[in-house]
């Protein structure tokens, strides 16, 4: 049932310095989130049975005790790792308000009163940051309104919990109420992995997979490949988690960790905080990895203790005695990386890539010998990948030197709390006061300019640089000004550099000139895992009442005239009507130069705004990527459409895309490596979708950007030979060859190939190889239309058995 309906809404919050008399956060009820450790374990003795008992490393012990059927998943024998799919039974769901739109909408098409497992919606990214917290949420709350109407109606029929605008950011609030060690989480956004701190397997999915867990439908995976990283020494200095991750990504690069695990081990991880160990989980999304991990340690126990959820921690003790919680003894990696902390240095990398990683004592060269303007223009902090208490107590050690030193921010100087736990307990202990004493701006509790939630009114068109603690870094992404250079940092490195204004400014080192006109040199940051006080919730009016109850005679407020909300249409099946089991002939809609990101594919800032409303947001397809014919950023030709042969229509992207489906001609592309690297938005593969797309061809994809193709019906096939990318041109016709043969055989479809059949414009005939990613039941999903189509029709099936 849909009806219109208009809420108001009002978020109170307490006078800010009453929130010091708040009680330390209470104990929690863990029934939901407390792993059933005793079946994890027996689903892991069948495994290893299976297995021979050989060693395994801790990623694959969480991952097979969490089998759906251990037997089928790993029968036969052979190699596993970057071989065989698992069928896997997620624990818990959480949904970011974004990217819950389309999972919501693709969850109510299954017809089902509830979900399967337990599932969260946090309201993150629909706040623009722009003058400061309260104003800026409750702005949000107008705009957004009817967005946050349809989630909270969605959550309550169907018993989601709930966390409202300015609750905070779903990782930080994942890691704060629901991880634990040796779960397995799915989480819609690619920093899921963040609940690796906790010792646990968190993945990035688009919303199609988060589905498949609400349903009760095993979630399949490729079994990734696990690198073992091994942490030796213990950091100093200026040097912090964050550093390793950076420090990582220049190592591994922004496609090192496709179809792989990282997993921590060694005696470096011991000394860590839980949240640190979040921070590098979080940004090992930047090197394409599956997700990241690390063995439960007593820091983890203790963060478990301070955030109510003592049982968990006596539970995690428990299995961690039964060996379950850490690798086996001489469990084997694929490839193992030695880090010594002691020697390791902070780091800055970028701009426009987050694995151009700089150590800072050579930065200031480095910007000299790029010609840059030695000048910062913004300096940002907190987010998702770095906002914990310790994080925030260290970047005030800095700021209250500065102060004593008569110094202010000579930048604009912005702080995101990651959740509002954190933002009341910084400023219960004068944290806060800290930062905003030399001129820092606390935004909402919210993804804000780390997501491109920014209004920023300056240095637009202009180039210019900024520094933030954030993850990601790709042009345009902050402040929509593709001049803008991102840098990512520690926020210590941020905070101190703040005060200079200068990018080759080196805080470990370099002296300022303090009011008193003397050098003032600023000592190394120092801080508190945790506060001495304990957490503080803040307003508790943002949390959800735990595990709601579905209640099913609530209507989904979606108003029929909406521009931001649309229901969604089932995708017709590529082979309605046909004899075989061929993709129909496809037009080459163009070739993609270079690096594609999911930002490119389906750009986030002002476009968040129809993140439900397929029709609206598929206009924006693509419209920042480059045309290798020609070098044109959102320009595309339509050779059928042209009254001249020497003359092709010209357009932009979705303009042809809509062209093409207008004529019921389905389409492809040719792109280049690792495409559809970044964020999990599911969008970047529903829109092609949409508008006709039925086959992409590829150097090689980013993980998450693969499964969701393949989710929505969308044929994903890898180059066998990387320079046949230049042979396609667009207006050329692709054939599959050999794809009737694999839907035939699904039982062993790596058996097949598949090979493109290319008539060029000029009547010219080649056959080019590839490659293919697809498993039994993906190739079901493509025959269907889409993964949706094909549990629609189990379920009917099943129903009608």
């Amino acid at each position: 049932m849909l009806l219109v309906r208009r809420i108001p809404r009002v978020i109170s919050r307490l006078p800010s310095r009453s929130l010091a008399s708040h009680a330390p956060t209470q104990p929690k009820d863990c029934t939901s989130i407390t792993p059933n450790y005793e079946k994890l374990l027996g689903n892991l003795t069948l495994v290893r049975k299976l297995l021979d008992n050989r060693p395994l490393t801790l990623a694959e012990k969480i991952l097979y005790a969490h089998l759906h059927d251990p037997e089928a998943s790993l029968a036969g024998g052979g190699k596993i790792r970057g071989e065989k799919y698992l069928q896997l039974k997620p624990m818990r769901v959480a949904m970011q308000d974004a990217s819950a739109q389309m999972a919501l909408l693709q969850f109510m098409t299954c017809g089902l009163p509830s979900c399967a497992v337990p599932t969260s919606i946090h309201c993150d990214h629909l706040i623009q940051a722009n003058v400061g917290a309260d104003a800026d949420l409750k702005r949000s709350l107008v705009t957004n309104q009817e967005v946050f109407d349809f989630l909270e109606s969605a959550a309550k029929k169907y018993g989601i919990e709930f966390w409202k605008p300015g609750s905070g950011i779903i990782h930080q609030i994942v890691l704060e109420n629901y991880a634990a060690p040796g779960a397995l989480l799915l989480g819609t956004d690619s920093h899921t992995p963040n609940a690796g701190g906790l010792g646990m397997i968190a993945i990035g999915v688009g919303g199609a997979d988060a589905v498949d867990a609400m349903t009760d439908t095993p979630w399949e995976l490729k079994a990734p490949q696990i690198v073992g990283v091994q942490l030796k020494g213990k950091m100093n200095g200026w040097t912090t988690p964050k550093d390793l991750i950076l420090h990582l990504a220049g190592k591994l690069t922004v496609r090192g960790g496709t179809g792989r695990i990282l997993e921590y081990f060694g005696p470096g991880v011991l000394q860590q905080s839980c949240t640190g160990l979040a921070t590098v989980c979080n940004m090992g999304a930047e090197v394409g990895a599956t997700t990241s991990t690390f063995p439960y340690t007593p820091n983890m126990r203790s963060y478990l203790e301070a955030t109510g959820r003592a049982p968990v921690a006596r539970a995690a003790d428990w299995a961690a005695s039964q060996g379950y919680l850490s690798a086996d003894k001489d469990a084997e990696y694929d490839e193992v990386i030695e880090v010594n902390l002691s020697e390791l240095e902070p780091h800055i990398n970028g701009p426009f890539t987050p694995d151009l990683a700089t150590p800072l004592s050579k930065f200031g060269t480095f910007v000299k010998e790029q010609g840059w303007k030695d000048e910062l223009s913004a300096a940002l902090i907190g987010s998702c990948t770095n906002s914990s208490y310790e994080d925030m107590s260290r970047v005030a050690s800095l700021t209250r030197q500065a102060k004593a030193a008569g110094l202010k921010a000579k930048v604009p100087f912005l702080c995101t709390p990651g959740s509002e736990q954190i933002r009341a307990t910084i400023e219960r202990d004068g944290l806060t006061e800290a930062l905003e004493d030399v001129g820092a701006v606390v935004l909402a509790n919210a993804c804000g300019p780390c997501i491109g939630q920014w209004k920023r009114d300056d240095r637009q068109g202009e180039e210019n640089a900024i520094l933030t603690s954030f993850n990601r870094n790709f042009k345009a992404r902050n402040d929509a000004n593709s001049k803008t250079m991102n840098f990512l940092a520690s926020p210590e490195v941020v905070t101190a550099m703040a005060f200079s204004g200068k990018l080759s400014f080196d805080p470990s080192k370099d002296s300022l000139i303090g009011a008193d006109g003397k050098p003032f040199k600023f000592d190394a940051p120092y801080g508190s895992m945790l506060p001495s006080g304990g957490f503080t919730p803040g307003d508790l009016s943002f949390q959800p009442s735990p595990t709601p109850a579905p209640q099913p005679d609530t209507p989904v407020v979606i108003a029929p005239t909406s521009t931001r909300l649309e229901l969604l249409q089932p995708f017709e099946s590529h082979f309605a009507g046909r004899s075989e089991l061929e993709l129909p002939p496809l037009v080459c809609l163009m070739r993609v130069r270079g690096k594609c990101t999911t930002d490119h594919i389906s750009a986030a800032g002002p476009w968040l705004k129809y993140k439900g409303h397929l029709t609206n947001i598929s206009e924006n397809f693509l419209i920042t990527a480059t045309n290798d014919e020609g070098g044109e950023v959102n320009v595309a030709f339509d050779y059928q459409a042209s009254s001249s042969s020497s003359a092709p229509h010209k357009d932009t992207i979705p303009n042809i895309a809509k062209g093409l489906k207008a004529r019921n001609q389905p389409w492809a592309i040719v792109v280049d490596e690792n495409y559809g690297e970044g964020s999990a938005r599911e969008h970047a593969a529903m829109q092609p979708r949409f508008l006709g797309c039925a086959m992409i061809l590829a150097r090689s994809f980013a993980r998450i950007h693969e499964t969701n193709l393949k989710k929505q019906g969308i044929l994903p096939l890898w180059f066998a030979n990387k320079d046949d990318y230049s042979l396609i041109e667009s207006g050329d016709t692709l054939e599959t060859v050999g794809l009737a043969s694999l839907m035939d055989d699904s039982k062993a479809p790596a058996a097949n190939a598949v090979r493109i059949k290319v008539t060029k414009k000029n009547g010219e005939v080649l056959e080019i190889e590839t490659r293919h990613t697809m498993s039994a039941d993906q190739l079901k999903w493509l025959k269907a239309g889409s993964a949706l189509n094909f549990i629609k029709e189990a379920r009917q099936a099943a129903g009608a058995a």
